[in-house]
Order: C-alpha cells, then structure tokens, then sequence
C-alpha cells in the first residue's frame, strides 16, 4: 500500500490545478496521481474518467490507451456500470465480469478484453455536470473493501479540486469566447468603414452590403469581414460587395 497521506494527495491536486492549462490536462494528472496510491499486489489497473457533455457521455482523460478503449466501448452499449455510476450517482463495483449478470453486452466486451473486475465511482458535481472514475482490473476480485474505501475517499477528495478546473475551465471558455466577440466585432466595424470609403455610402448600406455577401456565399459574416479587412491590410486588391 502506498505510504502517501490524505494531505500528500491534495496537495498534488493543487499542483495539478495550478499547472494544467486544460481540464483534461487536470484529469489526465489525477488519473496519474491516484494509480500512484493504488496497492501494489492489485495487478495493473487501468484508469478513466468519463462525463456527460450535451447530455452524452464521453471519456475526457485515460491512463492509457488501453483504459481509454475499455471506457469508450460502455457508449457503445445500451448500459454499462459507468453509464450506471453516471446516471444514479453511485458506486458500482463488478467483483467478476465473467460471472456478472448486469449488462451482459457490456460485460462479453469487457471479459473479451481480458478484464476481471471495474470499479465506477461518481464525483460528487455541481449542476447538471457528471463525471465517474473507472477502475478496470485484470483478474476478478481484485478490489477488497480496503481498496474500494479508498478509490471513493481518494474520489470524494479530489471532488472539490474537480468543481474548481471545471469553474476555471468555464472562466477560460467563456474568456475565449468574449474575445472571439471582440474580435469579430472589430473586424465586421473594419469592413463597415471600408465598404463606406469604397462606395460612398451609409453605414446601414455597408452592413447591407456585408450580410448580402455572407448569404450569397454562405460564409459567416464575421468570416467575411475579416477577409475584406486582410485584402487591405495586405495592400491586396480590395474586394467590392455588390449591392
């Protein structure tokens, strides 16, 4: 068993969070983290964690590519114990997928792929988001109660670590997506100016202009602009809009 302590393991989930760029990159590293604590007569274990995005479940982050495959092919089956975990918010534990009777699909696949026994456990999320951690194991009944106490503490531990890279991924996204609009903004105001100097006109017949192009072509307006404010800038010939 590994000697780490409670305060050793959220400690490094703080580095995690302090050095991933992405909330994968977050991921990935508890994933990393937590094969560290594992007892070592376990056998190899593979690690995945899987979440509900627009209302379909995905794996975001693996131990590798193995774990990766094993959580992937749960979506393509119509039920899973991650799929299970996910839904009910649970802990699912599968002491023998040759000898289990719940999803029998899931369970031919997982045996196939010389898989023993899966432990899923929910985090414990804020919303409408959900994230599981799957444990793959290759022999049957390698997780005992100790080890199954110990996943969901180190699960339940890293729950609030989880919430605070889903808020600064969300701060990020939205942060990307506030200087997309600036952007676009500035670049549509660009090719509205140049459109006026171009023909003369109002600035309500330049936007004419502009959106008229963008339908004919069927490229977004923003699109548009920017190639119309790039022709000038490049002392390209400067493309004229029809009215």
């Amino acid at each position: 068993m590994s000697t780490q302590t409670s305060d050793d393991f959220l400690a490094q989930l703080q580095e995690l969070i302090l050095r991933s760029d992405e909330f994968t990159d977050f991921l990935e590293g508890f994933t990393g983290v937590l094969a560290n604590l594992m007892p070592g007569d376990m056998g190899e274990l593979s690690y995945a964690v899987t979440m509900l995005r627009e209302r379909r479940p995905g794996t975001v982050s693996a131990s590798s590519d193995r774990a990766r495959a094993l959580d992937e092919s749960q979506t393509q089956h119509p039920d899973g114990p991650c799929l299970t975990s996910l839904r009910e918010q649970t802990l699912v534990h599968v002491q023998d997928t040759g000898t289990e009777t719940r999803w029998p699909a899931y369970m031919a696949t997982a045996a196939e792929a010389e898989v023993g026994s899966i432990i899923a456990v929910p985090f414990e999320l804020e919303g409408e988001a959900r994230a599981a951690l799957n444990v793959y194991a290759g022999q049957p009944n390698a997780f005992d109660a100790t080890a199954i106490e110990m996943i969901e503490r180190q699960t339940q531990q890293a729950t609030g670590a989880l919430r605070l890279a889903l808020r600064l991924a969300r701060l990020r996204d939205t942060e990307a997506d506030l200087r997309a609009t600036l952007e676009s903004r500035t670049d549509i105001n660009l090719a509205v100016g140049i459109l006026m100097g171009q023909n003369g006109c109002s600035q309500e017949r330049a936007v004419s202009m502009l959106t008229a192009a963008s339908n004919r072509r069927n490229i977004k307006l923003r699109q548009i602009a920017a190639d119309l404010v790039a022709s000038v800038g490049g002392n390209q010939a400067a493309t004229r809009f029809d009215g």
